[in-house]
């Protein structure tokens, strides 16, 4: 999995797997696009507006939690640093 932002255009891309086939664009709203395989295997999501979304009310922070251990890790998300 990578995250990449590009700060020229302000836009985040959520990749969850190389691009092996051809892929529908479906967009989810203004600011959101999932990028999905006829099989409905999702290949990566675009957040436009990005520096707004991935900074919310808890400081631009991203947590990944195993729900099975309850481990957790925190990273600070700060696009204007990238």
């Amino acid at each position: 999995m990578k995250l990449s932002y590009d700060p020229r255009y302000n836009i985040a891309y959520l990749r969850f797997k190389a691009k092996t086939e051809e892929v529908e664009t479906l967009k989810v709203s203004d600011e959101m696009t999932i990028d999905m395989a006829p099989d409905g295997t999702i290949y990566g999501i675009e957040l436009l507006n990005a520096n707004e979304q991935l900074k919310r009310d808890d400081g631009g922070k991203l947590y990944i939690l195993n729900e099975a251990t309850g481990k957790q890790v925190e990273l600070t998300l700060d696009v204007n640093k990238i």
